[in-house]
């Protein structure tokens, strides 16, 4: 009787260290990031992933007749109050014929429009 419980605790042994090792090689090969020589190098990856970012949004169109809150203010000067008055116009007065009629929103200029002009829509 006393060789199972040896065998049972060198058998949990094993089984505990083969998972911490396989938990470390995981670990390794998950969030890794690049290394630099100097804060330099560091600072140009870091712009040219948010200059990244920034064209993929800059490419999304957003059609303002469909559009959510969510993407209504990934346009620029459009907050969560000014997204929901452009869904609570859209609502009242039916979908916009052209992007200049965003402008008929209130807290929403003209200036707002031409900013975003090239990634607005009204088509389907």
């Amino acid at each position: 009787m006393n060789a199972h419980p040896k065998d049972s605790f060198a058998s949990l042994a094993k089984t505990a260290i083969l998972g911490c090792v396989l938990a470390i090689l995981m670990l390794d090969n998950t969030n890794a990031a690049p290394c630099f020589d100097n804060p330099q190098s560091a600072y140009e990856y870091l712009l040219s992933l948010e200059n990244a970012k920034t064209q993929a949004r800059e490419q999304y169109i957003v059609n303002i007749n469909r559009a959510n809150e969510g993407e209504l203010v990934s346009l620029d000067g459009i907050g969560s109050s000014k997204a929901q008055a452009i869904i609570l116009y859209r609502e009242m007065f039916g979908g916009f014929t052209t992007v200049d009629e965003l402008s008929k929103v209130k807290g929403i200029g003209e200036k707002t429009v031409e900013k975003n002009r090239r990634r607005l829509s009204v088509q389907d």
